[in-house]
């Protein structure tokens, strides 16, 4: 049995920020120092469950929940809040969005218990944001990725009909942004927008995510797992030509291109062996 509790971990993160006899490091942090910390934690959460090493994912875990801690106690320092009225308030969040679990309400399906969900949070959006003009997009954090946040946005809007029916048409308008974005990239040097160039390909990226929306495709993900494979593939070219005493360097691009589809074939025929 572990011989660690919470308690202890309060009490590690509480003597690393101590005046006297802290780290000279964790003393001096802030909120915003620790928040790129607590962003790449999450991430590396994702990458362990993504490669499916339990070892890593109780590893990153532990240091997602030291953020958690870390961030708990500087609020505990100014007065704000500690750890306790951390715990308390996701419990109290959790029992209340979930009253048929924890009271007697009952759901007719996983779609309505999801529809109650969103609409739980539109109201709990709604108190905090008393006097201010509501709106749908309301509680969508700007420190999400950028192509998580574009579908979190798409799908507020599409809540109130704002929305394509059909993804023929978000096809239709990636064809069009890609058209606008080509427009640039042809013209010369010297008349070529670089601002504009970024706004339109922004654009086109935006309706990717969208197209990803329609069709139930978690954007992150897909392009997580195109860079893996990338990744894999690319350093299999790198070994390939190790074996024959080269690097990638020594070739161009044209022959890199030839080991590019080698390895595609190698991954195709290792594919067919196994009855994958």
């Amino acid at each position: 049995m572990p011989s660690n509790t919470i308690n202890d971990l309060l009490a590690i993160m509480a003597r690393l920020r101590n005046p006297d006899q802290g780290c000279d490091w964790d003393k001096v942090q802030t909120y915003k120092t620790i928040a790129p910390y607590t962003i790449e934690e999450a991430y590396e959460v994702a990458e362990a469950i993504e490669h499916g090493d339990m070892d890593a994912l109780k590893d990153e875990l532990g240091d997602l929940l030291f953020q958690v801690v870390f961030h708990s106690r500087m609020a505990e320092e100014e007065g704000h809040f500690n750890f306790a009225d951390v715990v308390e308030a996701i419990s109290d969040k959790m029992i209340r969005r979930h009253p048929h679990v924890f009271a007697d309400h009952k759901y007719d399906s996983v779609e309505e218990q999801g529809k109650a969900w969103e609409e739980m949070k539109a109201e709990e959006r709604a108190r905090k944001n008393e006097g201010k003009l509501e709106s749908a997009l309301d509680g969508v954090t700007w420190g999400l990725p950028a192509l998580t946040r574009a579908v979190k946005l798409q799908k507020r809007a599409a809540r109130v009909g704002f929305d394509w029916p059909q993804t023929a048409q978000v096809l239709d308008k990636l064809n069009e942004e890609m058209a606008e974005l080509s427009a640039e990239l042809v013209k010369s040097r010297e008349t070529q927008d670089p601002e504009l160039i970024a706004e339109e390909f922004g654009d086109m990226m935006f309706v990717y995510a969208n197209l990803a929306r329609h069709l139930k495709i978690d954007p992150e993900t897909a392009l997580r797992s195109a860079n893996a494979k990338f990744e894999r593939r690319f350093r299999k070219i790198e070994e390939l030509l190790a074996a024959e005493g080269r690097k990638a360097d020594d070739c161009d691009l044209e022959e890199l291109d030839r080991y590019w589809d080698k390895t595609k074939a190698l991954e195709k025929e290792k594919s067919e062996t196994s009855g994958k």
